[in-house]
């Protein structure tokens, strides 16, 4: 007896099992709809839940302190939604909960009162080389502020006159004495302090110009200096118009808060 054995082709197999092909089908579908279904819900998927918050803050005040802030948050965190609202004083951000951690610590870091310094001047004066006493001025300045100190009189000068002389004349008024400007800028250990120390008066003799013209003389001190709180600084000195008295200027800073 002779067998003959042959292999099928997968054409007869397909078309002797019908129902394997169907199940076969079937399975290929189902996979490929799971495979879709599984990369739309990765696309909507966020990889972190975002969180909002409204942040005041409580010692800037100036609008160019508001838009430095807004900028540093900017740049630090680029893809947090930044909104300020000036008239509140108030940023709205909206953010991951690790960009609102570090959002909330740059505000902090910035957000803080400014330091005061107390300035006290001490003009010490002398005439003809002897010590003739000593006059002492205090201020207050803000750092990044500026205040000013006047001691004196104000000197009417004519400038002109209305029409005739029967309707009156133009007057300006003029700031005769002590005048002193303090601008500071503080830093971790001590300040940079701006002064402007002037010295006017009034001369006796009378100006060429006009009879009512009076010769102001004027001595002034400009001086940028770096000071530690405590530790008095002699800024330099000058004589008085007029006089034959010169004074030297000295100042210390000390921080109030």
């Amino acid at each position: 007896m002779n067998f003959h054995s042959s292999a099928a082709s997968p054409r007869t197999f397909r078309h002797a099992h019908p129902v394997v092909a169907l199940a076969l089908a079937c399975l290929t579908a189902c996979a490929a709809a799971h495979a879709q279904t599984a990369d739309i819900k990765a696309a909507d998927a966020k990889p972190d839940t975002e969180t909002y918050q409204t942040i005041y803050l409580t010692n800037l005040t100036q609008q160019i302190e508001f838009n430095d802030v807004l900028a540093d948050l900017h740049n630090m965190l680029p893809k947090v939604r930044l909104f300020g609202i000036s008239s509140q004083n108030a940023i709205s951000i909206r953010a991951t909960p690790e960009d609102m951690q570090i959002a909330q610590k740059i505000i902090s870091d910035l957000d803080h009162g400014k330091r005061l310094y107390r300035l006290t001047y001490t003009l010490n004066e002398s005439d003809s080389g002897k010590r003739t006493g000593a006059q002492t001025f205090t201020m207050i300045v803000a750092s990044g502020g500026k205040t000013t100190f006047k001691q004196g009189a104000r000197v009417p000068v004519v400038t002109g006159v209305n029409g005739d002389k029967a309707s009156g004349t133009q007057v300006q008024y003029m700031d005769i004495g002590l005048n002193i400007e303090a601008s500071a800028d503080g830093y971790t250990d001590g300040l940079h302090l701006r002064s402007k120390v002037e010295q006017t008066n009034v001369a006796d003799e009378k100006s060429g110009v006009g009879a009512q013209d009076p010769i102001v003389h004027q001595t002034v001190l400009d001086d940028t200096s770096t000071l530690t709180p405590g530790k008095s600084l002699i800024l330099g000195s000058l004589d008085v118009p007029g006089t034959t008295r010169r004074q030297e200027i000295e100042v210390v800073a000390d921080l109030v808060k």
